[in-house]
């Protein structure tokens, strides 16, 4: 039901923007379906805190209060910080947006709602985007818009609408990064290929870091692996950074309306120049940078503390993500990033030798081969890189798997893995690890959980393989290099005999495909159609 509903909602919505660039008409939608969503919840404990102050039987019960006093009550904030409840002032209310769409001054209304918001919850400063005055949209189409977005129902409970949202606004940002093409993909990252990482990782407590973060993807995926294993939400803490303005409002957004408390820093930068966290040492950090990017070089940059294993190109900021990660990440902490293939074997300019130095220090972990089109924003062939601080176990090999045939497709350009295929990556890379599998996606682990599988080498599929013999292929980490071709199954048939077989075959739909000829032709000609 809601997946028709998401649908519905999206055609309806990618209808009123008429010729509005996807890229901005995006804030628009996702900005009001935010302020719906916490004016609901407001209502909704409003509602509920109402009944319990004037029931007798209930631990809110106010006395015998005047209706002013309950009224009164009804104003402390308290009540709704201690659910994750955001303070939503009267004028700033979805009904008092509402009743005025059809106003011609409905975006100056909705930014002065945006900013009642602000000052009443802190933690919403500067993030909530105030462009509606000022938007493209033509005459009366922001006014449809509110009324579509009022259609829209999150639920009787907060946690309830929570989930609603959360699901309507990941739809949307996946549907508008669809709709921008290469742009989209620079805040929003497909779910399977988050869902591969967080699977690998299993990020089940301690702090959590993304340095370039987008819209947030990686982090609610983390937290829905959290409670779908048994966790908590506050099992984790949230950290992130991301340079442009308007995705790391998205990002706040995406986290707030979860109920997720987050860091972001205090403010959008690059993560190179202007580290919002110098000081994280981070449990788990995964990642999907803008893959080769050219220009992000600056002087200050030369000899950074980062670099331990040599300063990266300026031309190329790959290995610059790669050792930023590392050098974030605990004694203990595991990272996982997504970068172009190219990483895996190039040898330009210092690449070559920095990769040798990560081999030989033994801080990777696991390579994945991904297969084509799984981005929105670009075809160039990607890979997982997994790595880690200090190996406790496996130490002195790396683990390589050749994902690229397991995608399915979704469309005429866009492929994705089941959670089928996640399970048999991360269930594989558990076992290589020794460790209890924590899948099929999205069940519990339960009390006791099995004993870890035993691992086995796979031809075609994955394979563990000693530093020495890594360093014979000059430190290249491509996984094709090393997991060898798929097994064929041999039913010891001779080429004679199979061939036979199929030009039999053949020859019977040949015959079959003569008679079905005849028949037609025969039809045709019975109509007076004769050839």
């Amino acid at each position: 039901m809601l997946d028709d509903i998401k649908k519905t909602l999206w055609a309806t919505a990618d209808k009123l923007r008429a010729n509005m660039d996807a890229a901005e008409y995006k804030h628009l939608v996702l900005g009001l379906i935010f302020v719906k969503y916490i004016s609901d919840t407001f209502a909704a404990r409003h509602a509920e805190l109402g009944a319990r102050l004037t029931n007798p039987d209930d631990a809110y019960y106010y006395g015998d209060a005047a209706p002013e006093d309950i009224a009164a009550e009804l104003e402390d904030r308290d009540y709704y910080k201690e659910v994750n409840v955001f303070w939503v002032p009267e004028a700033a209310r979805w009904e008092s947006l509402r009743s005025n769409a059809k106003q011609p001054d409905i975006g100056k209304r909705i930014d002065d709602a945006l900013s009642l918001i602000e000052a009443e919850n802190p933690t919403l400063k500067n993030i909530l985007d105030k462009r509606y005055a000022r938007s493209q949209l033509p005459d009366g189409k922001l006014g449809e818009l509110v009324d579509l977005v009022s259609t829209i129902g999150f639920g009787d409970t907060p946690s309830i609408a929570r989930d609603t949202l959360g699901q309507v606004y990941e739809y949307f940002l996946g549907m508008f990064a669809s709709a921008e093409g290469k742009r989209g993909g620079q805040f929003y990252t497909p779910a399977s290929i988050v869902k591969t990482l967080v699977a690998i990782l299993s990020p089940h407590s301690g702090k959590v870091y993304d340095p370039c973060c987008g819209s947030g993807g990686m982090f609610v995926q983390s937290e829905k692996f959290i409670e779908a294993h048994g966790g908590r939400l506050g099992d984790v803490s949230i950290y992130g950074q991301e340079s442009n303005p308007t995705t790391w409002r998205l990002a706040a957004m995406n986290l707030a309306i979860r109920g997720i408390d987050f860091n972001l820093g205090r403010e959008p930068g690059d993560t190179f120049t202007k580290n919002q966290h110098p000081d994280l040492r981070a449990d788990f950090i995964l990642a999907n940078p803008p893959f080769n990017i050219s220009d992000w070089w600056h002087g200050s940059l030369t000899g950074d503390a980062r670099w331990v294993y040599g300063d990266p190109p300026p031309g190329n900021a790959n290995y610059a993500w790669l050792q930023h990660m590392l050098h974030h990440l605990k004694p203990t902490g595991r990272a996982g990033i997504v970068l172009a293939n190219g990483s895996m074997s190039s040898s330009q300019n210092s690449e070559g030798q920095i990769r040798a130095a990560m081999v030989e220090a033994d801080v990777v972990e696991v390579m994945v081969a991904l297969p084509g089109q799984l981005f929105f924003n670009t075809q160039i062939p990607a890979c997982l890189w997994f790595l880690v601080k200090q190996k406790t176990k496996r130490k002195g090999e790396v683990l390589f798997i050749d994902a690229r045939k397991l995608a399915t497709m979704i469309s005429r350009v866009q492929s994705e893995f089941t959670d089928e295929v996640i399970a048999r990556i991360a269930n594989t890379v558990a076992a290589w690890r020794g460790e209890s599998a924590l899948l099929p996606l999205g069940e519990g682990r339960g009390e006791g959980l099995p004993a870890p599988a035993a691992y086995a080498d796979i031809p075609g599929f994955c394979r563990s393989v000693k530093l020495e013999e890594i360093a014979q292929h000059g430190h290249v980490l491509t996984p094709g290099r090393y997991v060898g071709a798929e097994a064929v199954e041999d039913n010891d048939e001779d080429f004679a005999t199979k061939m036979q077989q199929l030009t039999d075959k053949l020859g019977e739909q040949m015959a079959k495909g003569a008679e079905l000829d005849l028949l037609i032709r025969a039809k045709l000609g019975g109509l007076g159609y004769e050839f």
